[in-house]
C-alpha cells in the first residue's frame, strides 16, 4: 500500500516497560510517499552500531588547540569506560544480541542479531519500505521506523545513539555534471593541478609526509583510470587505498553519473594537489551508521590522518538528533587529535534542496568542527590570472553553493566577530555556513577522468578535497597538522574585513544570502591565497 505520514507499528517488548528507558534524539518522523512493502522477517540477522558516553568530556581548549593528543592519549582521557563496554556487552548479550566487534576510542560498540531480538531490545518495529534512491534516482528497498527508540533500563545514560536500524539513505553526493544539452554554457575548464597556481598553494610542497582520508558512501574507482589520468597530468600516480568499512566495498559500476563521479573527482583532485600525500579511501553503506562509522574509522586509524575530506551530506533536519550528536562529536575527536575535516556546503543553494521553501544548511558542513567549503565560479588564464571569481549560482535547477545559518548548532566562538547574520525567516543566531571556497560551477569546472571518460565536474564536492589538499601542503610546510584550523583562520575576525590569506568573493548570491565584504553565507571568508595563508599561519604560531 501506499499513503502518507506512514506510522511504522510501536514495538512490543517481551520485558515489562519499567525495564526500558527512551534513547533522547532517536525519534524519527514517518516517511512521506513511500510504498511499505511489509514487517521486516524477524528472522533476519542485521548489524548496529552503539554509540557510547565519554569517560571525561572534552575541554573546549582540548578542541579549538592547539594541544592535540595522540589516539592512545584520546583513548585514555576521552573514549568511553572499559565498564560501560561491559554493561553494554551484559545487557545486549542477555537480550539475545552478539557482540562483534567494540573500540572503546571511538566509543562504539557492534551489535548483532535477529530482527525479532534486536527490535525487541530497542522498543521499536521495523519495516520494509519503498523509497526513490536520493543518489541515483530510481526505487530502492530499505528498512524504516518511526517514533522513539528505548534501551534497556541498565544502558540509560551510557548509550547515546543506536545506529542502523533504520537503513535509509542518509546523504546524496555534491557533485554537479552539465549535460550534453548544457555544454554550450561551459566556459572554461580546469586541470586541478593548475589551479594550484590560481590559489597560489605553497611552493615547495607536494603533502609528502601527509595522511588524506577521503569518505565515500558509494561507487569506487578502477586503478587504470588513475593511471591514465595522472599520467595525463605528468604526475605520479598517487598512492590510492580503498577501505571497507561496515560492509562498503569499492565498486565502480562503470556509469559516470553514478557516484562513480564523485569517488573520482574527490581521489583525483585531492592527487593533482597534493601528489605525495597518502590517500585512504574509506567506503561505507549510504546510511547514518555507515556514514558515522566511517568518519569515526577514518579518525581513530593509525597513522592518524592529517586530514579528511568528506562531500557527502544532507539537510540537517533529515539526521536524528542521536545520528547528528554522534557525527559531530567524531568531528570533534579529530579536532582533539589534530585533524582537519572539510565538508562540502552543498549543491542547492541557501534551500539545500529542500521544498518546504525554508532555509536549509547541509550536514555534516554544518557542524561547528567541520571546515565547511562554499563554491565559486571562476574566470582565470592559464597563468593563474584571476579575471573574475563570483558566488556559484547557476541559476533554477543547475545548481549554487550551499550557505546560511545552522538551525541545529549555536553560533561557535570562533565566528562570533564575523558578522553572521540570523537566519533568514526565522531570525535566530546560528553557526555561519560556509567558512572557505573555491571554484564549484561545472560551468568552469574540473577536468576529470571517470569510467574511461574524460568529463568536467564542479560542485562543492571538487572544492573539499581541494581545501583537503591545501592542508595537508600547509602542514607539511609548517611541520605540524592543524586540527580545527578555524580558530587561526578566524582570528583577529571583524564583520566586513577581509581575513589573512584569503581573496575576498564579493559577488553573486545563492539564494537567500548575498556576497559582501568579508565573511558571508555564500563563499565564508573567501578563497585561499596559500602563500599568504602559510604566512598567516607562520605569524600565529610564532605569536
Amino acid at each position: 500500500m501506499t499513503g502518507r505520514n506512514i506510522e511504522l507499528r510501536e514495538g512490543i517488548f517481551a520485558m515489562s516497560e519499567n525495564e526500558f528507558a527512551a534513547l533522547p534524539g532517536s525519534e524519527r518522523a514517518a516517511l512521506e510517499d513511500v510504498e511499505v512493502v511489509g514487517p521486516v522477517d524477524a528472522a533476519e540477522r542485521i548489524t548496529v552500531t552503539l554509540i557510547l558516553r565519554r569517560r571525561a568530556e572534552l575541554p573546549e581548549e582540548l578542541v579549538e588547540g592547539p594541544e592535540t593528543l595522540t589516539r592512545e592519549e584520546f583513548a585514555a582521557r576521552h573514549g568511553a569506560d572499559p565498564a560501560d563496554v561491559e554493561a553494554v556487552r551484559t545487557a545486549l548479550t542477555s537480550a539475545g544480541l552478539e557482540i562483534v566487534d567494540s573500540d572503546a576510542g571511538s566509543r562504539r560498540v557492534v551489535a548483532e542479531g535477529p530482527v525479532g531480538a534486536i527490535t525487541t531490545a530497542f522498543g521499536t518495529d521495523l519495516n520494509v519500505v519503498r523509497n526513490t534512491d536520493p543518489v541515483g534516482g530510481g526505487q530502492i528497498e530499505h528498512r524504516a521506523r518511526s517514533g522513539e527508540l528505548n534501551v534497556p533500563v541498565a544502558l540509560d545514560g551510557i548509550v547515546e545513539a543506536v545506529l542502523g536500524l533504520d537503513d535509509r539513505p542518509q546523504a546524496r553526493i555534491n557533485v554537479s555534471r552539465l549535460g550534453a544539452h548544457a555544454q554550450a554554457a561551459q566556459r572554461k575548464s580546469y586541470k586541478p593541478n593548475a589551479l594550484a597556481t590560481v590559489y597560489k598553494f605553497p611552493a615547495g610542497t607536494d603533502g609528502t609526509g601527509q595522511t588524506l582520508a577521503i569518505l565515500e558512501l558509494g561507487g569506487g574507482f578502477v586503478q587504470s583510470d588513475l593511471d591514465t589520468y595522472f599520467g595525463i597530468l605528468g604526475i605520479a600516480t598517487p598512492s590510492v587505498t580503498a577501505v571497507g568499512v561496515d560492509g562498503g566495498t569499492n565498486a565502480p559500476s562503470n556509469d559516470p553519473n553514478s557516484a562513480d563521479g564523485e569517488v573520482m573527482l574527490d581521489i583525483e583532485v585531492a592527487g593533482a594537489l597534493a601528489p605525495k600525500a597518502t590517500q585512504l579511501v574509506y567506503f561505507a553503506p549510504n546510511t547514518d551508521r555507515g556514514f558515522v562509522d566511517a568518519l569515526s574509522t577514518a579518525v581513530h586509524a593509525s597513522p592518524t590522518p592529517t586530514v579528511v575530506s568528506i562531500s557527502w551530506g544532507g539537510a540537517e533536519d533529515l539526521w536524528t538528533a542521536q545520528a547528528r550528536k554522534s557525527f559531530d562529536a567524531a568531528l570533534a575527536d579529530a579536532a582533539a587529535m589534530g585533524v582537519t575535516v572539510t565538508v562540502a556546503s552543498g549543491d542547492n543553494g541557501s534551500l539545500d534542496g529542500q521544498t518546504d521553501k525554508k532555509q536549509h544548511t547541509d550536514f555534516p558542513s554544518s557542524s561547528p568542527h567541520a571546515l565547511a567549503c562554499g563554491g565559486t565560479n571562476l574566470d582565470a588564464d592559464a597563468a593563474g590570472a584571476v579575471t573574475s571569481e563570483t558566488v556559484w549560482n547557476g541559476g533554477t535547477g543547475k545548481g549554487a553553493t550551499g550557505g546560511g545559518v545552522s538551525d541545529k548548532f549555536a553560533l561557535p566562538t570562533y565566528q562570533g566577530k564575523a558578522g553572521v547574520p540570523t537566519r533568514v525567516g526565522t531570525g535566530k543566531s546560528g553557526r555561519g555556513v560556509p567558512d572557505v571556497a573555491a571554484v564549484a560551477d561545472p560551468a568552469t569546472g574540473y577536468e576529470i577522468q571517470v569510467d574511461g571518460q574524460m568529463l568536467v565536474f564542479g560542485g562543492t564536492s571538487a572544492v573539499a578535497p581541494l581545501w583537503a589538499a591545501l592542508i595537508c601542503r600547509l602542514a607539511q610546510a609548517l611541520g605540524k597538522p592543524l586540527g580545527l584550523v578555524h580558530t587561526q583562520l578566524y582570528a583577529g575576525v571583524a564583520a566586513g574585513q577581509v581575513q589573512p590569506g584569503f581573496r575576498d568573493v564579493t559577488e553573486g548570491d545563492n539564494g537567500a544570502y548575498k556576497a559582501g565584504t568579508g565573511w558571508d553565507a555564500c563563499t565564508g571568508l573567501g578563497v585561499p591565497d596559500g602563500e599568504a595563508l602559510l604566512a598567516a599561519l607562520r605569524g600565529a604560531a610564532a605569536g
